[in-house]
Parts: structure tokens; C-alpha cells; sequence
């Protein structure tokens, strides 16, 4: 169910079929203009498709430009309230605005940033949540439910549609993940916008990325979502790899490794969880389209891990490396990720 609508952000395509992008936000400060572009290529790297940037004020429009030139990945400006800030950002060269055309004034307002954004192909994306949703929608539901987020979020569109601009992505993000999911099938009923998932406010690593791949993973098994944000209280960097660790896992992009490990039994002999976790790490960069097995005992590890590509199983002291269910050789267990990545990159 992606949006009939698509949108171009840069080199990036949103909506109407396009591939699932993954988006984070620096979180050094704008004036930091060195710290940000630093930043900015390590989100690239890391595999982010659309960078984020809060432009508080005229000086931090600077920042744009420093950020073209430093990235591929589209430069997405994050504006409050002042339209000039938007028009400035236009000219600057940014890819798309973020902003809520109500919370900006008059029409003439409006109608400016929609002309400035028309004239150059830049969308605009609209953000709302349970923050900041209008009194009077407020009022109406009493709480911020999934039928206010959504409304709020369609007012402000309709603000841009007076002005004939369609160019729209629509974000309603709640930190209550049910209420999350509601609002955006709602949504998906209601429009043809590409919707950016995410729940706002998720929390720290572990506990914000349980909340994310609830929230985000359950609306793109329905279809519904055009590109996504992990909203994590840490590096923006561990926003991408989880973003792109949930695709993963729902089968939804292709290319890098998918990890199978077991949860370990009273039969392991060996450190599993060091060494899963430093597969993990080793591999974290490989692009090929594999499945890689980590598991604990001989007796069972390449029959159950008989679909992974490649794979070691613990013994006592040492362990198997298999290769599609099939035994290669035994190494000692001090060997056995260096065995288990020399195989890997045989075939590379």
C-alpha cells in the first residue's frame, strides 16, 4: 500500500513504489558547522538515504550548503514557525523543508514557502505529534488520538493544496506505539501522501528500538510506509544501523548480512554471546545478500541453521564452520570468527 503519490527529495524517491528510505537527524549543534558535516558523512556511511538538519535561525542556514558539499544523501531543513527560515533554506539549496504550514500565519505565508518549494521540486514535509496538535482538535477529541494526529496532520496539508501544491509527505508520530500504528492506517485510508514512519520520543537504544520495530515493523508488513525513522536517545549512526537492521528482518531490503544465533541452552560450551557479537560487528559493513549462523553446540547448530549461508557452531574449546548445512572443518574456538569470515570473503 506505498502512496500513489511519489515525491523527489534529491536523488531520492518517496512514495509511489520507491524503496523503503531510511532517514536520521544530526544532533550536533547548527552552529557547529565542522561537527555537523562530520557527522553528516558518518550517517552516510553508515547507509542513511535522507540527512535531517534543525535551522534554528538565519545564521544556521550556512549549514546547508556545507552539507551539499560534504554529502550525496538529500539535505532535509527542519524549520519551526518562521517561513523566512524556509524561503532562506530554499535558496541555500536544500533538497526538502520540514514545517507545518499552520504554525507559520497568513496565507501570504503559506503561499510563499508553497511558490519557493514549487518553482524548485522541493517537498515539504509535514510533522506532527501528540505535542503539538492544535487546541481545537485538541478540544474536540479530548486527547491525542490517532483520529486528531491524523486530522491535524490533513489541515496542514490542506493549507498547501489551496496553493495547488501536492509535493506533501505526511508524518504523525505518537511516542504511545498503538496509538502510532492507528493513526497512520488511518492515514493510509484517508490519503495518497507518502507517510515517514516513526515513533517520536522512542527512548534509549534498547528500549526505543523494541518500540520502533513494534511500531514501524507492523505498518510496513500492511504496506504502509513510504521511509522511516528509529528515534533513539543515542548516536544518530546506531539510528541507521537499526533502521536498516529492521528492514532486514521483515525481508523488505535485500543486501547485507541477516544474523541467526541461538539463545544459548545448558549444552554450550563455548562464549557465544562474545562471539555473535563480534560476527556482528565484523560484518557490519558486508553488502552481500547472505545469512550468517552463529550457534552453540555441534549437535544441533548446522542442522538448525541449515538455511544460513555460512556458519560456525561451538563446541568445547572449538567448533564447527559450515557452509549451507554442510560441515567444513573443526578450529579451536580462539579461530572460529577468523575461519568463519575467511570463508565468507572466499566467495566475495
Amino acid at each position: 500500500m506505498s502512496s500513489k503519490i511519489q515525491v523527489v527529495a534529491g536523488n531520492v524517491k518517496i512514495g509511489g513504489g520507491a524503496k523503503v528510505s531510511v532517514q536520521s537527524m544530526l544532533n550536533v549543534p547548527a552552529e557547529d558547522i565542522e561537527g555537523s558535516v562530520r557527522q553528516a558523512l558518518a550517517l552516510e556511511e553508515a547507509g542513511c538515504d535522507i540527512i535531517r538538519a534543525a535551522i534554528p535561525n538565519m545564521d544556521a542556514v550556512k549549514l546547508i550548503p556545507a552539507l551539499k558539499n560534504a554529502v550525496k544523501a538529500p539535505i532535509v531543513a527542519d524549520i519551526h514557525f518562521d517561513y523566512k527560515l524556509a524561503l532562506e533554506a530554499v535558496e541555500a539549496g536544500v533538497d526538502k523543508i520540514r514545517i507545518n504550514p499552520g504554525n507559520i500565519g497568513s496565507d501570504d505565508r503559506v503561499k510563499a514557502v508553497a511558490k519557493a518549494c514549487a518553482n524548485k521540486n522541493i517537498p515539504i514535509r509535514i510533522g506532527v505529534n501528540s505535542g503539538s496538535l492544535e487546541k481545537e482538535i485538541l478540544a474536540k477529541y479530548g486527547s491525542p488520538t490517532a483520529q486528531a494526529l491524523c486530522d491535524s496532520a490533513l489541515y496542514h496539508a490542506s493549507l498547501l493544496e489551496k496553493f495547488d501544491f501536492n509535493d506533501i509527505v505526511l508524518s504523525m508520530k505518537s511516542s504511545t506505539v498503538k496509538t502510532m500504528i492507528e493513526t497512520y492506517e488511518l492515514a493510509a485510508q484517508r490519503c495518497d501522501y507518502p507517510l515517514h514512519l516513526g515513533v517520536t520520543e522512542a527512548g534509549t537504544e534498547r528500549f526505543g528500538l523494541i518500540k520502533s520495530a513494534a511500531g514501524i515493523g507492523s505498518l510496513l508488513l500492511k504496506g504502509i510506509g513510504d521511509t522511516i525513522r528509529v528515534s533513539l536517545t543515542a548516536d544518530p549512526v546506531r539510528e541507521i544501523y537499526a533502521a536498516r537492521d529492521i528492514l532486514k528482518a521483515l525481508d523488505i531490503e535485500k543486501g547485507g548480512v541477516q544474523f541467526v544465533s541461538c539463545p544459548t541452552c545448558g549444552r554450550t560450551k563455548i562464549d557465544l554471546i562474545s562471539l555473535a557479537n563480534e560476527v556482528q560487528e565484523r560484518l557490519r559493513d558486508c553488502k552481500r545478500d547472505i545469512k550468517v549462523a552463529v550457534m552453540g553446540c555441534v549437535v544441533n547448530g548446522p542442522g538448525e541453521a541449515r538455511e544460513a549461508d555460512y556458519g560456525i557452531a561451538g563446541g568445547d574449546g572449538c567448533g564447527l564452520v559450515f557452509k549451507k548445512g554442510e560441515i567444513l572443518y573443526k578450529v579451536s574456538e580462539d579461530k572460529l570468527v577468523d575461519a568463519l569470515i575467511e570463508e565468507i570473503e572466499k566467495d566475495s
